[in-house]
């Protein structure tokens, strides 16, 4: 039998402004702690030096973490020119220098090259797993760590102010799996320099963006109470983009114990469900009373639930 989960079920979303020093993995249990959740994880890791939105889910909110790692961030963050580090960040140890800094001129015709899919190779001190171990751990035990170039995306890369020669601070609008890191890594190398991150700040997650931020300091004080309930968002928050369907009770009770349900009279799927090529169909997410019921894939006439919200 499996063994309950002890805990408050608090469903929904908390977005923190995490401070540096600490890792996404403490702020998440620092949260948890306080509100006494049964369950929490976060969507999508920062850096230990990093600042800003880390939107922490709570009980059922939990399911809806994929569909918030795919969605659009927004970085903030300051280039150091000049030194290379292990960890290209400011708290590796320097492991090249160069006496050359780059003209404002020479960084915005650079940067043009980084927008757009591009080809990047994530650092060695990743989460990347390699051959079951994480990059980082294998990196920091003194292995040579060569991970392969990946596919990503970078909407827009912004220079908002080179007046310092030794540092430029960017912003950039991308896709999952972006490395800012790896980015200065490879802009320096393109500027003929070497350089890391001195600081990074995350400003946006999807929907989330710094105006719904609670500092994590300010959000601990208010510990289990109904000020700390009031700043959580609904469990849907993240699905704002999936094609909803309404459901009636009948069938909500249907796909909540697993079987699927076919398409009655009046349930139309929306047009924005079909994909391009106008056969196959998205995940759609149907809505009972206005409240997720379960995210379903359609097939032959059907809604299949390929994950249930257990809100009732």
């Amino acid at each position: 039998m499996a063994r309950k989960r002890k805990g408050n079920p608090i469903h929904g979303w908390v977005v923190i402004d995490k401070p540096a020093g600490m890792t996404s993995t403490e702020v998440v249990s620092k949260v948890r702690r306080s509100l006494e959740a049964a369950k929490a994880g976060h969507a999508g890791t920062l850096d230990p030096i990093a600042t800003g939105i880390l939107p922490v889910a709570l009980g059922e909110a939990t399911k809806t973490v994929p569909f918030l790692m795919d969605a659009t961030k927004v970085y903030r963050f300051t280039a150091r020119w000049g030194e290379a580090r292990a960890t290209d960040d400011i708290e590796g140890a320097v492991i090249g220098e160069s006496a050359f800094r780059p003209s404002e001129a020479a960084i915005r015709a650079a940067l043009q090259s980084f927008e757009g899919e591009i080809l990047q190779r994530p650092p060695a001190f990743s989460a990347i797993k390699v051959e079951g171990e994480r990059a980082y751990d294998l990196a920091r035990a003194g292995e040579t760590v060569e991970l392969q170039p990946r596919l990503v995306y970078i909407e827009e890369a912004k220079l908002l102010d080179a007046s310092d020669p030794d540092r430029a601070i960017f912003e950039i609008t991308c896709g999952k799996g972006t490395y800012v890191r790896a980015l200065v890594r490879d802009l320096a190398e393109k500027l003929g320099t070497l350089g890391h991150v001195e600081a990074l700040r995350r400003t946006r997650v999807g929907p989330f963006t710094e105006a719904q931020a609670l500092p994590l300091d300010k959000f601990l004080e208010l510990g289990h109470s109904a000020a700390a309930l009031a700043h959580l968002h609904a469990v849907e928050t993240p699905l704002d983009d999936i094609p909803a369907v309404p459901i009636t009770a009948g069938d909500a009770g249907r796909l909540r114990s697993g079987q699927a349900i076919f398409l009655r009279a009046g349930m139309k799927l929306p047009p924005e469900a079909l994909a391009d090529d106008g056969e196959e169909l998205s995940i759609l997410c149907t809505l009972g009373h206005g409240r997720p019921v379960a995210l379903c894939a359609y097939d032959a006439g059907q809604l299949r639930p390929v994950r249930v919200f257990n809100l009732i």
